[in-house]
């Protein structure tokens, strides 16, 4: 079954929102609750430095215990920020260097999961602009697109 924004637990919802702030690329949820004893739901995005990919933890730390008051129950690779993971029980955000979601590729890997690609929020708008309905329009990364911090739209085919 297709999985929607609307539809998804409001901490993996705050999650997102949170990486988008601080401009967190090719974020996609993945739903993991037929599939998986271990959590429901993996939000996986990609920072382009290791000062980005800490922003994002944080951020999306200080999102939801502000909305929510959940404090995440694990962290992992915070410091070298290759590839970061923090742990919510019910979902778990892996936070990523460009290099390591290549390699690691939890996509493929669950790839009988329903997924639901967040589009990049365009550069000067933010998460809550776009909640709020601001116009945008942004296709999913495709097969032979990788995820760059160059050019305009933050695309470059490979």
């Amino acid at each position: 079954m297709p999985v929607n924004f609307e539809s998804l637990p409001q901490g993996v919802r705050a999650a997102v929102q949170a990486a988008q702030e601080k401009k967190a690329a090719g974020i996609v949820v993945l739903d993991l609750s037929g599939a998986s004893a271990f959590t429901d739901y993996f939000v996986i995005c990609t920072g382009f430095s290791t000062p980005q990919v800490q922003a994002i933890c944080t951020e999306i730390e200080e999102q939801l215990y502000k909305q929510m008051g959940r404090s995440v129950r694990h962290r992992e690779g915070y410091r070298s920020a290759d590839w970061a993971l923090l742990d919510f029980g019910g979902f778990i955000v892996h936070v990523f260097s460009e290099e390591a979601r290549r390699y690691y590729d939890l996509e493929r890997l669950w790839r009988t999961a329903a997924k639901l690609e967040i589009p990049d929020l365009p550069e000067g708008f933010s998460a809550a602009e776009a909640e709020e309905g601001a116009a945008f329009q942004h296709e999913p990364y495709s097969a032979g697109e990788r995820i760059s911090s160059r050019g305009r739209s933050g695309r470059s085919r490979t």
